[in-house]
């Protein structure tokens, strides 16, 4: 499932994926795989993504159940 939430974080706070991994030490090409739902990132990973995008868990990798 693609996360089209982490990617509107992303683009709101005006960093390009490659930026974006900078800043949390990974490879851009993770940062598009996990945007693309192909990667399943670590816990540490998520966190990271997390501060570095000022959201929590929830906000960029909770998924509502489906009822």
């Amino acid at each position: 499932m693609k996360n089209k939430k982490m990617k509107i974080a992303r683009i709101e706070k005006d960093l390009s994926q490659e930026q974006l991994a900078d800043l949390i030490g990974v490879s851009r090409q993770t940062i598009s795989m996990i945007e693309a739902g192909k990667f399943n990132p670590s816990l540490q990973l998520c966190i990271s993504i997390c501060r570095a995008l000022d959201r929590t868990l929830n906000d960029l990798f909770w998924e509502p159940e489906e009822t």
